[in-house]
């Protein structure tokens, strides 16, 4: 396909089309890294033991806030770019594609360095206490070291979706995913490495997606260039990046505040084994939705692009179409979740009393999974225009309004289960707030639509 025709397409394709050649391809990718968290779990939870989940499941939203400086440059940037190509602005496309490699490699190498110095501060603030300490440990100081890889490749995805290649955005995901599994099996269960072997495959594998990625904006990119002169900071490009990726930036963030306040909460009222039961669910939530994030992932340049292009109808009805499919899936997951709770837990552990107790803690975190779609599209449609305040706003209701704050106040009525109860009642919470947005924002578009109609007449 021609550079004049790449992106283009957007503004004139099926919408349904669009949705499904953007969507499918991410989903795939999304479908494959989620069965590597699972199958590093199972590789981590049958050859090390219960201990080491509990490890990985502290470490990975601390490697994940360093990844999110990447992931929200990425975001922030491809939605830009989106909308300058919609534009026809191809210089300012090119300045932000420079601007994004400054600001990725000069952030994530910084944060790095931040993590080397302050490793036991950080462990124990994100939960890592008593006999999980010393796995969560052995296992950051390895994987540390993947981290640039993983950034680079967080900032590189949404700009390949964003040119127009889904396909190759999907093997930016599959590539690492593969490799991990891969070297889990040979360092873990053959060589029996333990918790270095599990942290060697997992930063090879963030360091080859990073490498695939670079390869790939080098040779196969045709809508963006670089120069010099477009790695140089500038300003009021850094700025319109920073109120979009902000957004990410700040829902990681949230995520992993999130992630201080439930681990030592699970810790207090549960001991290492709560910890433990959390770190099989949050496993799974990645597998159980990945169509919905998929379908999220394929909906931001269709959206950024067609409100770029002042295609008023084309955006209403990315809209609604997104909103469908993925509530109808997330119905489908919520249903094979209940259904199969207990055969879906016992493939991470053989721990008996493990897979009694995490039973009904799934049911209870994924109770209100249909609900979740309505969030996600919501917070990305005003991330794909360009609005950062709203987008921030509907980011941070379930995390930040809801799911700190019940974690806090519901243990101390019902124990426990108050933290469990409190994911489905986070769910409810923010749909009802993101259906109000989308609804008011569609109402909008109408009197726009009305308005390009009548100047026509």
């Amino acid at each position: 396909m021609s550079k004049s025709n790449q992106t283009d397409r957007f503004g004139t394709a099926s919408i349904s089309d669009l949705l499904k050649q953007q969507s499918i391809p991410a989903s795939i990718g999304i479908l494959i890294m989620s069965l590597n968290m699972i199958v590093d779990t199972v590789f981590v939870g049958r050859w090390i033991g219960a201990l080491a989940i509990g490890a990985v499941t502290i470490i990975t939203p601390i490697v994940f806030l360093m990844s999110s400086l990447g992931m929200a440059i990425g975001i922030g940037g491809s939605s830009l770019v989106s909308r300058s190509l919609g534009a026809g602005d191809r210089d300012k496309a090119n300045l932000t594609y420079g601007n994004k490699i400054s600001l990725t490699i000069l952030l994530s190498l910084t944060f790095i360095g931040m993590g080397m110095f302050f490793q036991k501060e950080i462990l124990h603030l994100f939960g890592g206490k008593g006999e999980i300490l010393p796995f969560a440990s052995e296992y950051f100081t390895v994987v540390l070291y993947g981290v640039p890889g993983l950034a680079w490749a967080m900032m590189a995805n949404p700009l390949i979706r964003a040119l127009g290649f889904p396909k190759y955005a999907m093997i930016t995901m599959i590539i690492p995913a593969i490799l991990n599994i891969i070297l889990d099996y040979v360092l873990i269960a053959h060589l029996e490495m333990g918790m270095t072997g599990a942290a060697i495959a997992t930063a090879a594998s963030y360091l080859i997606s990073g490498l695939y990625t670079y390869i790939f904006l080098r040779l196969k990119n045709n809508d963006l260039q670089i120069e010099l002169a477009n790695l140089i900071p500038n300003w009021g490009i850094i700025k319109e990046i920073s109120a979009i990726g902000g957004v990410t930036l700040a829902r990681q963030g949230t995520i992993s505040i999130l992630a201080i306040v439930l681990h030592n909460s699970l810790f207090f009222y549960g001991g290492e084994l709560a910890v433990s039961m959390y770190g099989i669910a949050s496993r799974f939530m990645m597998f159980a939705l990945f169509p919905i994030y998929g379908i999220t992932q394929g909906f931001l340049p269709i959206a950024g692009y067609n409100y770029g292009a002042s295609l008023w109808t084309r955006v209403q009805e990315s809209i609604s179409l997104s909103v469908k499919y993925s509530t109808l899936i997330a119905g489908v997951s919520f249903l094979i979740i209940m259904i199969f709770t207990g055969p879906i837990i016992s493939i991470f552990t053989t721990d008996s009393e493990l897979i009694r107790q995490t039973t009904p803690v799934m049911r209870m975190i994924f109770l209100a999974t249909p609900l979740i779609a309505i969030n996600q599209i919501g917070s990305a449609y005003y991330q794909a225009i360009g609005k950062a305040m709203p987008a921030l706003f509907l980011t941070l209701t379930r995390q930040a309004i809801f799911l700190i704050p019940l974690i806090l106040i519901l243990p101390n009525i019902w124990g426990l289960s108050g933290i469990w109860y409190s994911f489905a009642i986070a769910d409810i919470g923010a749909a009802l707030i993101s259906y109000y947005f989308l609804h008011r924002e569609n109402k909008s578009i109408d009197k726009k639509v009305a308005l390009s109609e009548l100047s026509t007449i």
